[in-house]
């Protein structure tokens, strides 16, 4: 059976694999901590603001701040609908 064991390679550590898993985890909240906690608040503000002239998801809009050398830059993007979706009047909401 010693022949054959080159064939099936080394098994996998289950444990480093987990860790490694765990520091991509960690790195990415340790990135989002720093985010202000108004973002999510403003974001559904926004979309109430649009919803009152042209009908989008809740999806079409993102919020995000974006580091710009020293300043932090507010970056707003919203994806309105075709032409033909859009409403000529305000929506009631």
């Amino acid at each position: 059976m010693g022949i054959f064991d080159f064939l099936r390679g080394k098994p996998k550590n289950t444990a480093n694999i987990a860790k490694e898993r765990l520091r991509i985890i960690v790195a990415q909240e340790r990135s989002s901590r720093g985010t202000p906690d108004y973002l999510p608040m403003m974001r559904r503000e926004l979309l109430e603001v649009i919803r009152k002239y042209v009908k989008v998801d809740f999806d079409a809009v993102k919020v995000d701040l974006v580091k710009d050398g020293d300043h932090d830059v507010l970056d707003i993007s919203v994806a309105l609908p075709e032409k033909g979706e859009m409403t000529a009047e305000p929506v009631a909401g």
